[in-house]
């Protein structure tokens, strides 16, 4: 196709369409696949129309579908990394079942955790100690923690939120993480990209009051909106509501397994991850100079986090299957048999990500970025002080419809600092910037089609659409708190007076809603028919 090619109506309102088509389907539906290849088809009609005659070119638009969509999306090498990542601690989390480290774990844990309240602790716990990587928090604290909930009754759209809402806000505000490496990666040129991203932390309002909720709401045994019913039908022993096949079937798994078998791999695997990280920033390499602690920030910054973490995962696989050989738990034909069990478990994830990618590539292609970067060019006037505040909508709204945080603040950031310059002159540079990425992270937060979503509900063997319904009244009510937060940061300017304004304000509304909402027990929040077409 001709690279000059710019369709009509690029840089325009409709390189949104595609997006929104897809994620109003998808709710409407209950449907993910078809709503996202519509959502796609759109896109492709969209990149046609109006350019050739007499309005759509069919050819032209399945095109624009096929290859500079799904088949480019899937030859990208990020991508391709991601998958080989997702396939590997696919079979990883086979190998821990087969061995019975998962049911270990959930027997001593049973001994340990004997409340909801511990269990949902103990998610959270383990989901802020895995801030490595978003994809690999979702997937092992689903993991570890299913067997836990499940047998303190908790549903698994609950699992799912609790995984969702540690994943992305722990990593956006941890310093050694995939997602740091990514922002200084966006900084622009001379600018120290990772001490951008630590300078931005305490103005990250949407992760860190997106935490303090999560635990306040757990105390409390605070729950309303869909999730309320989730949580009741689970207290009466259904802790799915939806249907979800996959989930319900029964494994068989090894007597022999014990603790060791899940939390070994586990740390190996994080340590494996780090290393193949620093590895791919050229740590190893010789290049960087600067004492140790120096060039692991460095490598970390310049790693490739796919690529890194391909290679973590895969000698976490190599590290497993030796443990399990040597302490005779799995035999080597059931180790193997275990790389397909792994495949086949990742097959929807991927599936759902690889048509999130190409629909991204739609908007991409109609210019929804441009489009959004001439809304915030324009923002800048009179009303200066609230700029923090719009921008962070306006990243929630870009990130919720492309359903990727990393392209958001990859658009956004080099943006505002374009508008607010590091040089001291204006005090609101990195509490836009901070604006920006928690934007990015509340969007793709209640996105269906966020790859995070997607690997939430995989990680809680959850239904999608009953994931994202369940979570999205409770990430717009931080939003709303986040909000309110940077319009005062936008006066304030001072990082410990408008968090402690933020956490007062969220403790707040937390207390008010469990006041005003009816009991959560409520016999009128039961399911009355356990089909998922009314759900």
């Amino acid at each position: 196709m001709d690279a000059e090619f710019v369709p009509i109506l690029f840089n325009t309102f409709w390189a949104l369409i595609p997006p929104i088509v897809a994620i109003l389907l998808a709710l409407l539906t209950k449907e993910v696949y078809s709503s996202l290849f519509v959502g796609i088809a759109v896109g492709g009609v969209l990149y046609t129309i109006g350019n050739t005659a007499p309005f759509v070119h069919p050819v032209m638009a399945l095109e624009h579908i096929f290859q500079d969509g799904i088949i480019a999306s899937l030859s990208d090498s990020y991508n391709v990394g991601i998958l080989v990542f997702l396939v590997f601690l696919g079979i990883i989390v086979a190998l821990m079942n087969k061995a019975g480290g998962s049911a270990a774990f959930g027997n001593w844990a049973s001994k340990h955790v004997h409340s909801r309240v511990g269990s949902q602790l103990a998610t959270i716990g383990l989901g802020v100690l895995i801030f490595i990587d978003d994809y690999f928090n979702c997937l092992t604290v689903g993991s570890v923690m299913r067997p836990v909930t499940d047998r303190q009754k908790i549903s698994r759209a609950k699992l799912a939120y609790l995984i969702d809402a540690t994943a992305a806000p722990i990593c956006i505000i941890a310093p050694v993480s995939s997602w740091a490496a990514a922002v200084s990666g966006f900084a622009p040129e001379g600018t120290n990209g990772l001490m951008l991203f630590i300078r931005a932390i305490p103005y990250n309002y949407y992760a860190l009051l997106t935490i303090l909720m999560m635990i306040l709401m757990t105390v409390f045994k605070l729950e309303y909106g869909p999730m309320a019913r989730h949580e009741l039908n689970a207290k009466n022993g259904d802790i799915f509501t939806v249907d979800a096949p996959a989930a319900k079937e029964e494994e068989t798994v090894e007597t022999k397994g014990k603790v060791i078998d899940l939390v070994l791999p586990v740390v190996i695997l994080i340590i494996c991850c780090i290393i193949g990280m620093i590895y791919t920033g050229g740590f190893f390499g010789g290049e960087i100079e600067g004492n140790i602690f120096q060039k692991f920030i460095t490598a970390f910054s310049d790693s490739d986090a796919s690529v890194g973490l391909a290679y973590g995962s895969f000698g976490g696989i190599i590290f497993t299957v030796l443990l399990y050989l040597i302490r005779r738990v799995l035999s080597f034909k059931d180790c193997m048999s275990c790389v397909e069990e792994g495949f086949k478990a990742m097959v929807p994830p991927i599936s759902i990500l690889t048509l999130a990618w190409s629909l991204k590539a739609m908007t991409d292609s109609l210019g929804a970025a441009e489009y959004v970067a001439n809304i915030v060019d324009s923002s800048k006037g009179s009303f200066i002080n609230i700029l923090p505040a719009v921008i962070f909508l306006i990243a929630c709204g870009l990130a919720f419809a492309t359903g990727t945080s990393w392209g958001t603040f990859g658009i956004l950031i080099p943006i505002t600092l374009k508008a607010f310059p590091l040089d001291g002159s204006s005090p609101l540079a990195i509490i836009c910037v901070s604006a920006c990425m928690a934007g990015a992270v509340c969007g793709d937060h209640c996105s269906p089609i966020s790859d995070t979503t997607i690997m939430s509900s995989a990680g809680a063997q959850c239904n999608h659409i009953a994931h994202v319904s369940t979570q999205l009244p409770y990430a717009l009510t931080a939003a709303a708190v986040s909000f309110v937060t940077y319009l005062i940061a936008g006066f304030v300017t001072n990082a410990a007076v408008s968090l402690l304004i933020g956490v007062v304000l969220m403790v707040g509304m937390v207390l008010l809603l469990r006041y005003v909402l009816p009991n959560p027990d409520s016999s009128s929040l039961k399911k009355k028919t356990p089909t998922p077409e009314k759900e």
